[in-house]
């Protein structure tokens, strides 16, 4: 990707869910339990992306250590993320299904997920010499100048005030 020099921040506007989700796998020598929970995101994230009804924005793919992988998702609402979690046509439900049988409470793979729900206008970012990332890659950048140059200023250009 190429570097876009300066200093830059998103574009969105309105309303968005942050959606923190990963794994981590507790015992590498059980590679036939963890490696499917493993292989089974990218399917899931390819058909979010060729479907824009879906209401899914984007991911980025985090590497938090040898054990854990993390994927910050953005979407457009809560609505949108759960009717994609709950529909049993889309690659979701059977891989949440395999991951029960498979693995349950056994202890080899932990999975989370956190879920924010951002009011229109609350969110700031800062991009400094950085290829497109995170929400300024799905949503755009723009130069983080005048009322963008601080993280208060961009709060308050978003419509929050910071001190609130």
């Amino acid at each position: 990707m190429t570097i876009v020099p300066g200093r830059m921040t998103d574009n969105h506007s309105g309303p968005l869910v942050v959606f923190v989700i990963g794994m981590r796998v507790n015992h590498f020598h059980k590679l036939g339990k963890w490696w499917p929970v493993f292989q089974s995101m990218g399917p899931m994230i390819e058909e979010l992306s060729t479907n824009p009804e879906s209401g899914f924005v984007g991911s980025e793919y985090a590497f938090c250590s040898f054990r854990q992988i993390l994927l910050l998702q953005y979407w457009r609402d809560f609505d949108a993320l759960e009717a994609y979690a709950r529909n049993r046509e889309a690659a979701h439900w059977p891989a949440w299904t395999a991951f029960n049988k498979a693995i349950g409470n056994d202890g080899t793979v932990g999975i989370y997920h956190e879920t924010y729900a951002v009011a229109a206008g609350a969110h700031e970012s800062v991009y400094a010499n950085m290829p497109p990332f995170g929400l300024g890659r799905f949503a755009g950048l723009v130069p983080a100048t005048g009322s963008r140059n601080a993280a208060r200023e961009r709060m308050r250009t978003s419509g929050v005030d910071a001190e609130a």
